[in-house]
């Protein structure tokens, strides 16, 4: 039986539907908004896994080209391979609802959201949000949702949720706000330099949004829902479990707090190994293995916390604010454009910066219509980073870490017309003990203004943490967290920013939801750390250099007549060519007249740029040009001046001296200087020699040099005589 319920916002219908598509799934959601539609579905194995330690969820949201009237490009006509906007939605869906199915399940769980419609004004990726999280609501499996997403941005000064693509591409901030009714559980996104307060405004109106959303979900629920299966509960317990704990608290206390990572990780595990060699008869079953590691998880849990929340000690020393040792170095890297390397504590990052043309940037097909990038930020996180073994790969960890990472600088790198380089920036994580991704912005900050991008002001990034009681009473919001106070708190919360405001914010809460007084108190400490870490990097480098590297191409940019891109090109790109083999160099037109000239040093882009400025501008009278003798006739030789225009240097503008033929001075193909004399009423350009070029590279001085140094007693003498002698004919 079909079932639908509906939610109308900013004069749309939001229809979730169950019951009519994909039947045989566990659960399904047909959403529809406007012109855009999912279908997302959810499925569970048949077998359980008794003692599992995580929850086996997968989403995997796609986007079919049909969807927005398309066919993929390229030689291979259908989808393919996860495209990265794919992967960043499925760990949006992914990172809000994971925390909300039980471990006790024990089976594998698979979300499949597809688009298969989109009007290409109201994005669909928060419409899978809704209908992933609803399709596990009305479905068997329990789940303790629903949770919602929803977006929101700042355009002119306004907060705006839902907002179309146009008025995201006019925004100063765009954030992804997911949670239940209880409270925010994830947010991601990017702005140009707001405030702490227009954040805070931001989520709260995004959690009242997200509250009817959820309770549309319980809507559907009512009408549609599915009993729940039941949950696979351990029948066992832990054997000698007091005594082990007993035994083990104050070894694993003092372990819990050596000062460095490897140091904790070796004490940690030598308390580990003791133990299990005294207990091992009782080890050797699987299921008692298992209790015992969830023992040792649950202590170390406890004595972290437990320090952080009565003593506001943390495991490495450090008071709750206080930020790791930081070291920035540049230029470590000869022969790259930019090079950084950021190490804050054991996180370091060593960044690359690459400078290229336009040619370079990254073109998108997708279901958005078709763009292009000219910034582009890559994170890699090999396993020696952490001192492990495995595959060097891109994982979706990457992806995520790498946008974030891009969506922090992205504000404060310039504009295509202010610096029209493609710029690429390469973070390789070389140690990790908390938040890369932010050491990623610093040293990507270091290495861009050390290649000599002029960036509008530097950026630095700060992971926060969060320490809460179980009730709910007393919290602790923690500083530059390490990976431990990552893994075992209740909260990972990154922000990004200038000294002025936040360009990158990110955040993911593992427990039920945060307060505004929580949020506060995080965004107001989270910004005096930024500006901390921002004075550590200013006293390395806090402007661009002057000069970018000798190794990066030389762009130059200018603007030409509209009318005049068409002489430039010429018939099937003949001048553009030319240009190009001449002076080897690339050049990109624009519809709007701006011309680039990519070339491989200084004098070649700038020998290519008087070549075009002397296509795009008229040909100007008593002007010296360089031109080529291309055709001679017997009262002259035809010189091109500029690609496509030749004017005519008469035989007696060749020397001073009576010559019998042209080719006594010329030849063709031969490099010569002429003036342009003039411009007749017909637009014929006549033309004096000045000087010769010959192929081996000497020169020898021309008649027509003398002769306009001369002038009044050159040319213009004789023709005052002959007047004169014709003067005297006559009388």
């Amino acid at each position: 039986m079909v079932q639908k319920v509906t939610l109308q916002i900013a004069g749309k219908d939001l229809i979730l539907e169950t019951g009519r598509i994909a039947k045989q799934a566990n659960g399904s959601v047909f959403a529809q908004y406007a012109g855009s539609a999912v279908i997302a579905t959810v499925c569970s194995s048949s077998e359980s896994v008794e003692g599992l330690d995580y929850v086996p969820l997968t989403v995997e949201y796609n986007e079919k080209y049909y969807a927005a009237g398309k066919i993929p490009g390229g030689f291979i006509k259908r989808e393919s391979r996860p495209k990265d906007k794919e992967i960043l939605v499925s760990r949006l869906i992914d990172r809000p609802m994971r925390p909300l199915f039980e471990k006790s399940f024990g089976r594998e769980i698979q979300l499949v959201p597809t688009t298969l419609s989109t009007d290409q004004i109201n994005p669909p990726d928060m419409l899978a949000i809704i209908a992933s999280s609803a399709a596990v609501h009305i479905s068997d499996i329990p789940f303790n949702g629903p949770v919602a997403g929803i977006r929101v941005c700042q355009v002119d000064g306004e907060l705006i949720v839902n907002p179309t693509y146009e008025q995201i591409e006019k925004s100063t901030m765009e954030i992804v706000v997911a949670g239940t009714r209880g409270g925010i559980t994830m947010v991601e996104g990017g702005a140009k330099e707001v405030s702490e307060e227009v954040m805070i405004e931001a989520l709260n109106k995004a959690h009242n949004m997200i509250i009817e959303f959820c309770d549309l979900q319980e809507k559907l629920r009512e009408l549609a829902g599915k009993p729940k299966l039941p949950l696979v509960e351990l029948s066992h317990s832990l054997e000698n479990a007091d005594a082990i704990k007993n035994e083990t608290y104050p070894k694993l206390e003092k372990a819990c707090f050596l000062k460095t990572k490897q140091e904790r990780h070796d004490g940690i595990a030598a308390v580990k190994s003791e133990l299990k060699e005294k207990y091992s008869g009782q080890l050797e079953d699987e299921i008692q293995k298992k209790l015992f590691n969830a023992l040792f998880e649950d202590m170390q849990y406890d004595i972290l916390r437990s320090s952080i929340l009565d003593k506001g000690l943390r495991v490495d020393g450090r008071g709750l604010e206080d930020i790791r040792d930081i070291a920035c170095d540049v230029g470590i890297l000869q022969r790259t454009h930019g090079s950084a390397l950021f190490t804050r504590g054991e996180t370091q990052a060593l960044c690359v910066t690459t400078l290229g043309t336009v040619f370079d940037e990254q073109v998108y097909d997708d279901i958005e219509g078709d763009k292009r990038e000219n910034f582009m930020l890559h994170y890699n996180f090999p396993p020696y980073s952490v001192g492990e073994t495995g595959r060097l790969s891109t994982g979706r960890r990457e992806i995520g870490h790498g946008n974030l990472a891009r969506r922090s600088l992205e504000a404060m790198v310039p504009s295509k017309e202010d610096f029209p380089y493609t710029v690429r920036v390469v973070s390789e994580i070389m140690e990790s003990n908390g938040s890369s991704s932010m050491a990623s912005v610093c040293g990507g900050t270091l290495s861009m203004l050390h290649a000599g991008v002029p960036m509008k002001k530097p950026v630095a990034g700060i992971a926060m943490g969060l320490i809460t009681e179980e009730n709910g009473g007393r919290f602790a919001v923690l500083s530059d967290i390490l990976g431990e106070e990552d893994h075992l708190g209740d909260m990972d919360f990154k922000v990004a920013g200038t000294q002025d405001g936040i360009t990158g914010f990110q955040m993911d809460i593992k427990i039920a939801g945060v307060s505004s007084e929580i949020m506060q108190k995080a965004l107001e400490q989270a910004k005096r750390g930024r500006l901390h870490i921002l004075s550590v990097m200013n006293q390395c480098i806090s402007k661009p250099v002057d000069e970018i590297s000798e190794y990066a191409p030389k762009i130059l940019t200018m603007r030409i007549d509209i009318d005049k891109i068409g002489a430039l090109i010429g018939p099937g790109g003949k001048n553009i060519k030319a240009i190009c083999e001449q002076y080897s160099v690339k050049i990109n037109t624009e519809d709007d007249g701006t011309v680039t000239i990519f070339g491989k040093n200084t004098k070649d882009s700038e020998d290519a740029k008087a070549a075009v400025m002397g296509i795009a501008s008229d040909p100007e009278i008593d002007r010296v040009y360089d031109g080529v003798v291309k055709r001679i006739m017997d009262f002259g030789a035809f010189v091109e001046i500029l690609p496509g225009k030749e004017g005519l240097v008469h035989i007696s503008k060749l020397s001073r001296q009576r010559i019998s033929q042209v080719t006594d001075v010329l030849k063709e193909g031969q490099q010569i200087q002429v003036k342009l004399l003039e411009i007749d009423k017909l637009g014929r350009l006549n033309l004096s020699y000045i000087d010769a070029i010959d192929p081996d590279g000497s020169q020898e001085s021309g008649a027509g040099e003398r002769r306009d140094e001369h002038r009044g007693s050159g040319h213009g003498g004789d023709f005052s005589r002959r007047r004169g002698r014709t003067g005297d004919f006559r009388k």
